[in-house]
Parts: C-alpha cells; structure tokens; sequence
C-alpha cells in the first residue's frame, strides 16, 4: 500500500517541528539541521521537488534570549520571532550551501492564502524556486501575524502549503514515532499505528497531548491538518524526525511513522482553495431535501432549500453550509447573493426571487463549481 501511494509521489511538503530542531536548552540543533538539509537535499536530487515548512523561530529567539517558558502575549511573542527567525533561516542557508543549494524563506500569513491573488503569487514563486538551486523554507511571518491572520500552528500551514502546490505527500516530522494506539506511559507501552484509511472521530481521540514548551502543536493539530490534506486527495505521514535517514527510508518506502491514505478524489486547487484555506464569513442552514441534493446529487443550492441565515456577508464570500438543527457544516461555497438578499428569499422558489428582490443574479445561491462537499 506504501509503495503504490509513494510512486504517484512528484511534490513533498516536509513540515520539520520546534522540537525536532532545538535542543534540550532552546537552541538550534546544528548537527540536526545539517542532517535535515542533507536529506532534503538527497529527495530533491532524486527528483522530488521538496518544500520544506520550518517551525524553530520563537523556540531559536527563545533559546537565544535564554528564556524557557513560551511568552504569553502577543507583542513578546513576535519580538522573540524576530529575533529567532534570523538565526533559523541562516543556520538553513549554511546547512543547504554545503550541498550547492541555497535557503529560499518565505514568510507567510492567513492573508496571504485568503487572498485568491496573492494565493496564485505564492504558487508561482514556489514553483519558480523549484527549478532553481533552492530549497523553499516557508514559515508564519510570526513577527507580524495578529490573531486574526495566524495559522496557530505550521501544522495548519503545512496543509495549506500543501493543498497550494496540488503535493502528493506531506511529511510530518515530530519528535514522536507516529500516532500511537494508546497514551503512551511508562507502564502502558503504546505500538504505533501504520495506516490509517480514515481521520474518524475515534482516530481522533487518540491525539494525546504532546505538545513541548516551545511548540505549539501536539498530535491534535497535527490530525487537523492531515483531514485537510487526506480530503483534498493526498497522504500524510507522520514520523519521528529524529530517526536515522527518516526522509529516505519513507521515499524508500520502509514502513516508518503513521500513513493517512488520501481520498480517491481529488479536489482541483480552485475547491481546495474554498473548502480548506478560507475562513468562512457566515452560515446558511438548509433542510434535509437540499442536503441530499447537495451531498447525493450533485447539485447547486438554490433558495428553496435554506431555512436560516447567520452572520453577515457579502457577494462572493466563502460561507459554510450547515445542517438544520444539529447545525453540523457539511459544505462550504462563494455565495452568489449576500445575507441580506439571502435573508429575503430563502425558502422561496427560483422563479420567485425578482419579483422579491427586483433582480435576479443567478438562479442558484451557492453553484455547484463554486462548493466543497466536506
């Protein structure tokens, strides 16, 4: 099963963890960098092209300020971010320079994702890296990032960088072995499961709380992000990024870590981009009728099948559609109509909408090309 869903492999988003790079005491592990980078480097000369997605800038800031709790507010935080991200890139760029290869940063945002433009922008760049001798190094720009515009985690970022480049593998590397069957405790020993077909809820509530001092995610936000990515049609594994050669032995197709199949779907960059990257601006809840027209028949929303309105949003935002009375999201899609205009003719009949509204923009709410079944 490896060996089939590893030789479709073209593109890896290798996401490297605070701690997997730092030390015991906050710093940067140069000798773990240096090997990293040379493993990266090995994938790309057999082919792949290799984004990598580096945590480490607050943990290096941490480790060079000699502070050893993570700060709490948000102004510490992107003054220890910038003071570590310097130190982390460069140690990146001596580390690639020994194989003839140089440390492409990119410093990223939600808003930079949101936006369609600036979506496509990064894109290009990246692809453009690709044929050069570059690695790109993506991160949070955490010296500007508000609360409003942070991932959270490069967990988050990691999925998204992936759904960006259409990647066929993202490499999870933890200081973990992978996901474990069990807490795993000094008494309870916990075996590590090697694939998992579905990101259910039981597979969920094995996410055991890992997380270090310096990071941010445990094995929580890392699931997270593997349903995104698994949704859109590619796997993940997750593997202990401290193991010998761990990058080769998983392209080798050695059973290393946990693999999430992916779907047998997959979703076009245009429905990745709306189902999984942006945040959504209100919800529709609709009746079971357009639920199953929806989920079982491939069809558009129209009015006739919403029952209620919540939040406020405008022509062509990203909404979630959401089940009555459980009010669980099903589907997201850009509205044709704002709230407003929604709040009027919902539960009424397409032809109805003119003599409503005085105009009619298009028969359905929400169109088919422009929504995502979750």
């Amino acid at each position: 099963m490896r060996s089939q869903v590893l030789s479709k492999v073209k593109k890896i988003v290798i996401k490297i963890g605070t701690g997997v790079l730092t030390t015991d005491n906050g710093y940067l592990d140069k000798e773990q960098i240096k090997g990293l980078a040379g493993q990266v480097v090995e994938l790309k000369k057999m082919g792949y092209r290799v984004v990598v997605v580096s945590s480490g800038a607050i943990g290096s800031g941490m480790g060079e300020l000699g502070i050893g709790k993570r700060p709490g507010t948000l102004p510490e935080l992107q003054a220890v971010a910038a003071i570590g991200q310097s130190k982390l890139i460069s140690m990146y760029d001596a580390c690639f320079k020994l194989h003839g290869y140089h440390a492409a940063q990119i410093l990223l945002t939600r808003e930079d994702f949101e936006d369609r433009q600036r979506y496509l922008n990064t894109c290009n760049t990246i692809h453009t890296l690709f044929q050069l001798n570059a690695i790109p190094v993506v991160n949070e720009n955490d010296t500007i990032s508000v609360e409003e515009i942070k991932f959270g985690d490069n967990d988050a970022l990691s999925a998204m960088v992936t759904n960006l480049l259409n990647a066929e593998l993202l490499i999870i590397l933890s200081s973990v072995d992978g996901l474990y069957d069990r807490c795993p405790t000094a008494k309870n020993k916990a075996t590590v499961i090697p694939v998992v077909e579905d990101v259910s809820d039981e597979i969920k509530q094995l996410a055991f709380n890992s997380k270090t001092q310096r990071g941010v995610g445990g094995m929580q936000t890392k699931l997270e992000a593997v349903s995104v990515v698994v949704k859109a049609g590619e796997a993940v594994i997750i593997a202990n990024g401290r193991t010998d050669k761990v990058l080769k032995r998983i392209v080798q197709g050695e059973d290393m870590g946990t693999l999430f199949l992916p779907k047998k779907e997959k979703l076009a960059n245009r429905k990745r981009w709306i189902g999984f990257t942006i945040k959504p601006k209100g919800k529709i809840y609709v009746d079971d009728g357009a639920m199953s027209a929806l989920t079982e028949k491939g069809k558009s929303l129209l009015a006739t099948g919403i029952v209620s309105v919540e939040g406020a949003f405008d022509k062509g935002d990203t909404i979630s559609i959401c089940k009555k009375g459980d009010g669980a999201i099903f589907a997201k899609g850009l509205t044709n109509y704002s709230s407003k205009e929604i709040e009027k003719i919902k539960g009424c009949s397409t032809s109805s909408i003119t003599k409503i509204l005085g105009y009619k923009l298009y028969d359905e709410i929400i169109h088919r090309d422009n929504m995502v079944i979750l």
